[in-house]
């Protein structure tokens, strides 16, 4: 089994003594992400900065490869634990290599003299972020997601057991969010980093997270696999979401579905739906769709966003009753829309819907076309 990097004991934290959370038991191991989730103002951050003794605890204890925190000195701390919080830097003259090289702190003189050795691990760093070919920059004078990658490359050249961020993705676009992940992930595999961060994206937690800890109220409400965190249910339930809901089989959130008796029908599946069902949400037309089997791409995002769902059992072709209830469904629509162009064994029927809208007069090819 691997072995535990960072232990919590009954830890509580807060501010001026006063108890924001309590009770916080986290076990954290090498080669593994924990992340947390919440609310905004839940004390995500209040954790992370209390385990890493920016925030003094209010009780219990961190324990640092079996080591109580509370007794190492500020630079054996620093030898096993790097740290990447939001908070902007804003360092005046210096390049980038200056800021990565930084992170050589705990292993230089008083002076803080680099060595050779100091100096070839810290371009060791930055290459391992894909920043080596910033050196020489000025750090004030780049992008955010560049800047979020030497930052990284500092708290990589301490040589650090455990990893510490704080919405490490702020500030970035999606393709640098995706990339930062991707690079953390691949530092995590091949030095077996343990890593502690919290995120604000859904999506990307349950995509890179081994273990996940949700932050509510007073308390961690719930800990575990990420497979046993991210429901629809409890991920609805964590966050108070009145209106619309979260789909753990894409890891998305959908919006409410529009209120009302279905306007337009949609055959679907496949996927091919998807964007559909999306725009007609976005033009608030309520919408019915079908027919669907229950283990179909389209279903889940059909069952937060249609008024109705015409379903089928799943690995089966759509029998005579599924397709008499669409042909109910559909006479009740003014309008017929099929993202499908081809059809099989199994959906054979579809097609059969999509002749009769078209010999009703129903089925709006020129709104088809304009969908992306």
């Amino acid at each position: 089994m691997s072995q535990i990097r960072l232990h919590t004991e009954n830890l509580s934290v807060g501010y001026n003594k006063k108890t924001l959370i309590g009770g916080i038991g986290l076990t954290l191991r090498q080669g593994q992400i924990m992340t947390l989730i919440g609310p905004n103002g839940a004390g995500k951050s209040t954790i992370l900065k209390s385990l890493i003794r920016q925030l003094p605890l209010i009780g219990g204890a961190v324990y640092l490869d079996g080591q109580d925190m509370a007794a190492l000195g500020e630079r054996d701390v620093a030898q096993k634990l790097s740290v990447l919080m939001t908070a902007r830097l804003h360092p005046e003259l210096m390049t980038c290599f200056d800021v990565a090289a930084t992170g050589r702190y705990p292993y230089t003189g008083r002076l803080g003299v680099l060595s050779q050795e100091d100096r070839r691990k810290t371009m060791e760093s930055l290459e391992l972020v894909h920043a080596a070919g910033l050196a020489d920059r000025d750090f004030t004078r780049i992008s955010d997601g560049q800047r979020q990658r030497v930052l990284l490359a500092r708290a990589l050249n301490q040589e650090p057991e455990v990893l510490v961020l704080d919405e490490p993705t702020s500030f970035l676009d999606i393709r640098h969010k995706l990339e930062l992940l991707a690079i953390l992930k691949d530092m995590v595999r091949s030095r077996d980093l343990a890593v502690v961060m919290s995120l604000h994206e859904l999506d990307l937690a349950q995509k890179i997270s081994d273990w996940v800890v949700c932050v509510q109220g007073d308390a961690i409400a719930r800990q575990g696999p990420t497979e046993e965190i991210f429901t629809p249910e409890y991920i609805t339930d964590l966050y108070g979401a009145a209106r619309g809901s979260y789909n753990a089989l894409y890891g998305s959130l959908e919006l409410e579905a529009v209120p009302g008796a279905p306007e337009v029908f949609v055959i679907g599946g496949g996927g091919a739906g998807i964007p559909v069902y999306r725009r007609l949400q976005r033009q608030g037309l309520p919408f019915a769709a079908g027919v669907l089997q229950e283990n179909d791409l389209d279903y889940p995002v059909a069952l937060a966003l249609a008024a109705e769902i015409v379903p089928e059992k799943p690995f089966r072709p759509i029998g005579e009753g599924a397709f008499q209830k669409a042909v109910s469904v559909m006479e009740g629509c003014r309008r017929v829309l099929c993202p499908l162009e081809e059809f099989g064994e199994m959906n054979e029927k579809n097609r059969a819907l999509r002749e009769l809208a078209r010999r009703a007069g129903k089925l709006d090819a020129q709104y088809q076309t304009a969908l992306p």
